[in-house]
């Protein structure tokens, strides 16, 4: 059976506290704007997934509770960084299994100011350095074998483990701070023209590389931000979209797959894969034999840069370029318009914001948009195919493939 994305809405992603709302209030804007977008009455919604990760148990009942006192299943998702794509996944799961027609899958988060951090006081979703108690936390093999191959600083925790694994690129394969900062760039300069994001400002690489460092060689500007913000997509059967006459709207979700962690993340000791590489590369195969599309046939992707080193991991984890070729991939200009593949048009994670629960559902939203036409002045040119990748320490991958029918 298949799956059809038929609506898509997600709110302006926006510094922690920079306005007076509630979570339930950005979790109606989105909701009501992904219903709007299929003209599809909230009474049709049979299932309805809710991520987040910063907020109690039963929070996606009060989020959606704004948009109707249905009556339906509403399930709570966790997945650190991957919980929107898990929200999204779990609505493809219900219509292509059968259980329902129409499924509404919501994310939303209201962060606090502050860097994103990994400490075991809150779950190693946020914050602060090792203290005793971080044997609990659901992260800590991963910072472990950080912690034995780099030591353990008192910078961000999660900008440290992800700036070790660029350390570990760059002694493997020569990728330059220069090549580390394009990535930076690039998405600065794509979110100029995304009215939705957190950022709109444009750096050169000269300019990043002379930003704060966060944790060598990470600079704030190649760092994704704290966010607020709320994204939705409502996902429906193929005899519901006939019925509903919503051909006009639909983008297939042609093939998902989500992996965790195996042995693999862990053997080599190499912070490359213990923030994901790996499962990264496993869920891209499945999605590949699963669609029977390569990413030769891609034409925009949405990936997490949560830092920029993750986007040149995913290039590789992708089959964009062979191990270690990612930092001449971005320098090549290969990666943005006019060139091969138009990678995060939206700004991604660095400059268009990362309110986790919302991340991966905005990033659909960004694909249905190309794939229609409607992206406005970032719009990739003739984009057919999309392709969204998202990941979580602890850990989880999701890899989306989605075509315009």
């Amino acid at each position: 059976m298949k799956s059809y994305i038929v609506g898509v809405g997600m709110t302006k992603f926006e510094k922690p506290e920079s306005r007076d709302w509630q979570y339930w209030d950005m979790a109606k804007e989105a909701g009501s704007a992904a219903l709007a977008d299929a003209g599809v009455d909230y009474g049709l919604v049979q299932q309805v997934p809710v991520g987040y990760c910063f907020q109690a148990s039963t929070a996606g009942q009060r989020a959606v509770y704004g948009l109707g006192l249905s009556g339906v299943p509403v399930y709570n998702v966790n997945n650190n960084c991957a919980t929107g794509s898990t929200a999204l996944m779990m609505a493809r799961q219900f219509v292509e299994g059968g259980l329902a027609d129409c499924v509404l899958a919501l994310g939303f988060e209201k962060m606090k100011r502050g860097a994103l951090g990994g400490g075991a006081a809150d779950g190693g979703a946020r914050g602060g350095a090792a203290d005793a108690s971080f044997a609990t936390s659901p992260v800590a093999r991963h910072y472990g074998i950080m912690a034995a191959g780099h030591g353990f600083q008192m910078s961000p925790p999660t900008a440290q483990i992800f700036g070790n694994a660029a350390r570990e690129h760059m002694e493997r394969h020569g990728t330059t701070p220069a090549q580390l900062a394009a990535v930076g760039a690039k998405n600065h300069r794509h979110s100029a023209n995304n009215p939705n994001a957190q950022f709109q400002g444009v750096y050169s690489v000269e300019e990043i590389l002379a930003a704060k460092e966060i944790h060598a060689p990470l600079t704030k500007l190649q760092c994704s931000p704290t966010s607020d913000g709320a994204a939705a997509a409502l996902v429906v059967s193929e005899r519901f979209l006939v019925a509903h006459g919503l051909h006009d709207k639909a983008v297939e979700i042609v093939g998902q797959a989500m992996t965790t962690d195996t042995e693999e993340s862990f053997a080599s000791g190499s912070c490359i894969d213990v923030v994901g590489k790996p499962m990264s590369a496993a869920a891209a195969r499945q999605v590949y034999e699963a669609s029977g599309l390569g990413i030769e046939d891609v034409d925009v992707v949405e990936l997490h840069d949560c830092f920029s080193i993750n986007e040149l991991l995913t290039y590789e984890a992708l089959g964009m370029c062979e191990d270690g070729a990612a930092g001449k991939l971005v320098e090549s200009g290969a990666t943005t318009y006019g060139g091969r593949w138009v990678v995060n048009p939206s700004g991604g994670l660095i400059s268009k914001g990362h309110p986790l629960g919302a991340t991966g559902l905005a990033q659909a939203a960004e694909l249905v948009w190309q794939l229609r036409g409607e992206a406005g002045a970032r719009q990739v040119a003739g984009a057919r195919v999309g392709l969204a990748h998202n990941i979580g320490l602890g850990g989880a991958a999701v890899v989306t493939m989605l075509r315009r029918g």
